[in-house]
């Protein structure tokens, strides 16, 4: 996939500086609107139709969900522990009525939109899931009611899922702000355990960003430092230097609330604004004249610097560090958007090419089963493991052999590999049961026989069990290597995973015949021509007379006997079998220096043929089987055509997010360049 090319917007954007963008954009902020007439009713002056602009671009983003790539938006959220009268600062700033009750009235994240219009009705709509309905002044909190159950339940649990308002009201500051659920600790009937909890989470989730302007609503009642609101804050914003503090409900505190504000204990580093919400059926305007007068006649509240009491001043001062804000962050936001739309056009070009015909699949088929048959020789047959550096499981030839050397430890280390355990015991008893006329000291075969079947027998099921595990290991390897080369073919990956177990399953099943042959031979034949034998057999008979004399000693009773090659073994048991001992010791003598061979065919025999069967997986049957399986009537070459699940939906997320970027790139650029214009 070829990525875009930039427009000719985004190339003016790329060679405009940040500085000149923050510069520009400081206009906006600087150009300040004279000292407001309290009396007036609009809040703010004219200045904001510069702003709005800014703020319908930031908006945009917003409803882009960009902050869903990872950008965080310059935001004003609004915190303040339950009561502090946050509904009420908003009320006033906005000039229409919230919902108000007991408990959590804000159970979701609100987003206001304040504009300036000069329109003879105030135009009111509440957007949320995708949808957007009119309301007016009258109805507003009612319909803010019924959004927020269908968001957040009709008990009284909270959502993290915002709702917007958007209020077009001639007088009202041009802002965005996030109102979020109040602080409550203790939770009411109805509510979660772990309100509080929830309620943090969401507050965390917005205050964290540098991006974000902090407004503390505190009210005057309270010691500021006890606040949890405080507490959230600090924790996020440790000097201050984007919380700006609100202090509400002064008329019924004021005594000391001047040396709050100004000995700020809290490190509120924008500021304080002390503000006085309406009461009862005033209307904003009386508030706002009622307010005024408060603290300018009130003995303890008219000494506080004018400067940072009433809504208007609240509202110039919220203005103006949005602004600010936005001048900072955004040169870093129009980097990171085509920081991550690089970013995803390229991963989209790293994505696998969608198959459009079949022969486009059927290379990719074989492309595929080279790279798996390489991957296995490498793994397999060369014991290199440069693919896996780091996953010893797939270090094969060397898991290989420790298994090897572990079959061959536990097949020595088995009882019927002891020989000094009941010495002589089971000869004997063979012995006396293989009684025939004839020679004396006569070695009847079939008492050898008798004795190698039973000692076969025992072990029988430990070579199967090996390569059992042998196979479940190379199961696991192959469906692995499989997988990992075809992960971006869904069909192709299907098909060969389950040709890998169904080849796995008839080798198995191969080994599995193999070994007990093996088996059944060596219970039916004793017969070796290695030469090892003949020696290891006389070296051992060479002890019989001193054996037999140690054990008949008249003078010393020993209770065992040490033999070169087993070791110490008991012989008190023997005394009574004096007439057949010679035959007991030859035939013990003949099994150990057999049993060695058996072992050695047992072990040497299985490994060949496992290392065979590993390489007529890898070179012969494994294509094969898979090549079977895909034009089977559930394969099929074009099965191949159909992107995996996986694939398909990463391929959707990130075209979604480059559409998402490209439009939040125009969005940038507009506004960018429309700030330029007022550097002009």
């Amino acid at each position: 996939m070829v990525k875009g090319k930039l427009s000719a917007t985004s190339n003016a954007i790329a060679r405009t500086t940040l500085n000149q963008r923050q510069d520009s954009l400081a206009m906006v902020v600087n150009d300040q609107p004279e000292p407001l007439n309290f009396i007036v009713p609009p809040i703010i002056t004219s200045y904001n139709e510069k702003i709005r602009p800014v703020l319908d671009a930031v908006e945009n983003l917003r409803r882009l969900n960009i902050t869903k790539e990872g950008i965080q938006l310059p935001t004003i959220v609004v915190v303040g522990d339950q009561s502090s009268g946050k509904s009420s600062v908003l009320e006033s700033l906005a000039g229409i009525s919230l919902p108000r009750g007991q408990g959590i009235c804000t159970r979701v994240p609100l987003v206001m939109r304040l504009q300036n219009h000069p329109l003879p009705k105030p135009e009111l709509v509440l957007e949320f899931n995708g949808k957007a309905f009119t309301t007016d002044e009258e109805h507003v909190s009612d319909a803010i009611n019924l959004a927020t159950n269908e968001l957040a339940g009709t008990a009284k649990g909270i959502s993290n899922t915002p709702l917007t308002l958007l209020v077009k009201k001639n007088g009202v500051p041009d802002l965005t702000m996030v109102d979020l659920p109040g602080i409550t600790r203790v939770p009411v009937h109805g509510q979660p355990e772990n309100i509080y909890d929830q309620i943090k989470d969401i507050i965390m989730e917005y205050i964290k960003p540098e991006e974000s302007i902090i407004l503390n609503v505190l009210s005057a009642t309270v010691d500021f430092p006890t606040c949890e609101s405080i507490r959230m804050s600090q924790s996020v914003d440790k000097t201050g230097s984007r919380t700006l503090a609100v202090v509400t409900k002064g008329d019924k505190a004021p005594e000391g609330l001047l040396e709050k504000v100004t000995a700020d204990d809290v490190n509120i580093g924008l500021g304080y604004v002390c503000v006085r919400n309406r009461i009862n059926d005033e209307s904003y305007e009386e508030a706002r004249m009622e307010e005024a007068s408060l603290f300018e006649d009130h003995p303890l509240l008219s000494k506080i610097e004018k400067s940072i009491v009433g809504i208007p001043v609240l509202a110039q001062k919220l203005v103006q560090h949005q602004a600010s804000i936005i001048s900072r962050t955004l040169p870093d936001i129009v980097k990171k958007i085509n920081e991550k739309l690089n970013s995803q056009l390229s991963e989209l070009e790293r994505l696998p090419k969608n198959l459009t015909s079949a022969a486009e699949a059927m290379t990719a088929f074989m492309h595929i089963i080279g790279l798996v048959k390489e991957s296995l020789r490498k793994i397999l047959i060369r014991g290199e493991f440069d693919e896996y550096p780091d996953e010893k499981n797939m270090h094969c030839t060397a898991r290989l052999v420790e298994k090897l050397n572990e079959y061959s430890k536990d097949l020595n280390d088995c009882p019927e590999s002891n020989h000094t355990k009941n010495f002589l015991t089971e000869e004997i008893k063979i012995l006396e049961e293989a009684k025939w006329i004839g020679l004396p000291n006569f070695m009847p075969r079939p008492a050898f026989l008798a004795l190698l079947q039973t000692k076969v027998k025992g072990i029988a099921l430990r070579p199967i069990q090996f390569v059992d595990d042998v196979w479940d290991y190379l199961e696991k390897v192959l469906i692995d290597i499989i997988s990992r080369h075809s992960d971006n073919y869904y069909q192709l990956q299907k098909s060969t995973c389950r040709a890998g177990e169904n080849l796995i399953a008839r080798m198995r099943e191969n080994s599995k015949k193999h070994v007990m042959e093996s088996i059944e031979m060596e219970k039916l034949t004793d017969y070796t021509c290695n030469p090892e034998y003949m020696a290891e057999y006389a070296k051992l008979m060479a002890q019989l007379d001193a054996f037999m004399k140690q054990v008949f000693d008249d003078e010393v009773v020993p209770s065992t006997v040490i033999l070169e090659g087993l070791g110490e073994v008991e012989v008190g048991h023997l005394r009574m079998f004096r007439h057949v001992l010679h035959n007991a010791f030859d035939l013990k003598m003949r099994m150990v220096a057999y049993w060695k061979i058996v072992l050695r065919r047992l072990i040497d025999t299985i490994a060949l043929h496992l290392q065979l069967s590993i390489n007529n997986l890898v070179n012969r049957e494994l294509e094969k089987e898979i090549t079977v399986g895909l034009m089977s009537p559930r394969g099929g070459i074009e099965s191949l055509l159909q992107e995996s699940p996986s694939v398909a939906g990463k391929r959707a997320k990130l075209n979604r997010s480059v559409q998402v970027l490209r439009e939040s790139k125009e969005v940038v650029a507009n506004i960018i360049d429309r700030i330029s214009s007022y550097g002009g």
